[in-house]
């Protein structure tokens, strides 16, 4: 016979339990969090990984313990699982197979793991708009970093561009600034409190000033084209805002970038190059690990530069492809590139239907302003080698919003006053 004091005993170890996985579940949002902010920064790669991967083990003990649920549906789910798919049956036949193994799983499956994981553990309004001023706020904190380390921790003059943030390239310094844009001046149109407007302003000061110190054309370019995407609501102040940006492109050292097209010429040369890779590896490409294209003992620059229009023989740098779909096709072929457009004509149209079928104004602008996060990503990436860490991990957190906006409006998931 069960006594009273069996029965209290096991209700507080029940209760106790029950706290315990509820804190292991809340660590999960946390840890995720901690890792897109600390995303863009040099020297934290230790940390990055300790948060992935300790947010992996919590998510297996809650689902191996039945604590909690883990869903994998999504509209994206069919067209990355069979890129997933063509990527690995396609190992065997790269050049470099230990190469194309550990890229295979470093920048492609870890990140549909984090993928999934994210619209597991973000289920509402209020993440998302979380997950928002989490990118916002680190690309304000690397803005101002770069700049205090470039200009006056090193001395240089305001003249001269920002190349770099302790080895951190300027290319992703804007691409990162870019994105906090984005976010910035969606949120400054949401009805939030004066001061969250006041706080969003002040962010894209130095953000808006890193984009134009580091002076990168595909950049400004993408930006451009994502604001004039989000703003397509807004005409008024777009005008404004690009009103502003000719006038600092006019009177900056950037203006001398913008219209040098000799810069362009080994860009040309890498791609030209690329092309003709990809009519020798046609179907599988070359592997997916992506130092095989600067292998010359596996690929030799003297055959593919003489094949090369003459005017672009001269750049002899043999660097990874300059531009995302030659990128895709050079190591999985035109196989992998067209599974690779499936999965972006899959998210655009996600966007689109969120834009125009949300249940809500909420829903709709944050279609807008995801669809416009990934219009940025995908015009740098035409102009710049973007399957990095970096920058992989800003499009699997879009993906990641998108999802988890497509859910709330499936299901119908909790408000957010005074966002909508």
């Amino acid at each position: 016979m069960v006594t009273d004091a069996r029965i209290k005993s096991l209700l507080i170890r029940f209760r106790t339990d029950l706290q315990f996985f509820e804190l292991l579940k809340s660590s999960i949002p946390v840890l995720i969090g901690a890792l897109i902010f600390i995303n863009p920064f040099p020297h934290t790669t230790s940390i990055r990984e300790i948060c992935f991967y300790l947010s992996i083990s919590i998510v297996l003990v809650l689902v191996i313990l039945k604590r909690d649920k883990f869903s994998f549906k999504s509209p994206l789910s069919l067209p990355l699982s069979l890129f997933v798919l063509w990527s690995l049956i396609s190992i065997p036949f790269a050049l470099d197979i230990n190469n194309s193994i550990h890229d295979f799983y470093s920048h492609l499956l870890r990140y549909i793991i984090l993928y999934f994981i994210m619209i597991n553990v973000f289920s509402s309004k209020k993440h998302l708009a979380g997950l928002s001023w989490v990118i916002v706020v680190s690309a304000t904190i690397l803005s101002i970093g770069a700049i205090g380390y470039f200009y006056v921790i090193l001395g240089n003059s305001f003249s001269d561009r920002l190349i770099n943030f302790d080895q951190l390239p300027c290319n992703r310094i804007s691409m990162v600034a870019a994105f906090g844009i984005v976010f910035s001046l969606h949120m400054l149109f949401t009805k939030i409190q004066r001061s969250h407007k006041a706080a969003l302003l002040f962010c894209v000061i130095p953000q808006f000033a890193v984009i134009i110190l580091t002076q990168t054309r595909g950049t400004m370019v993408a930006m451009s084209l994502a604001l004039i995407l989000l703003f397509l609501r807004h005409r008024k102040v777009m005008i404004a805002f690009f009103g502003v940006m000719l006038i600092v492109v006019a009177t900056t050292p950037i203006k001398n970038r913008l219209f040098d097209m000799a810069t362009n010429y080994p860009r040309m040369s890498t791609n030209y190059r690329s092309l003709e890779i990809l009519k020798d590896y046609p179907i599988s490409g070359i592997g997916f690990g992506m130092k095989t294209y600067e292998s010359s003992h596996l690929i030799s620059p003297e055959v593919y530069i003489s094949r090369i229009p003459p005017e672009y023989r001269q750049y002899e740098f043999f660097s990874a492809p300059h531009n995302m779909l030659f990128s895709i096709a050079v190591r999985t072929g035109l196989v992998g590139l067209g599974l690779f457009l499936y999965i972006m004509s899959t998210f655009v149209y996600m966007c689109w239907k969120l834009i125009i079928r949300g249940k809500d104004g909420f829903i709709k602008t944050w279609g807008l302003c995801i669809l416009s996060a990934f219009a940025l990503f995908f015009f740098v990436g035409l102009f710049e080698p973007i399957f990095n860490h970096l920058a992989e991990t800003l499009l699997f957190t879009i993906f990641s919003m998108a999802t988890i906006l497509w859910r709330v409006n499936r299901e119908g998931r909790q408000e957010i006053p005074g966002n909508s």
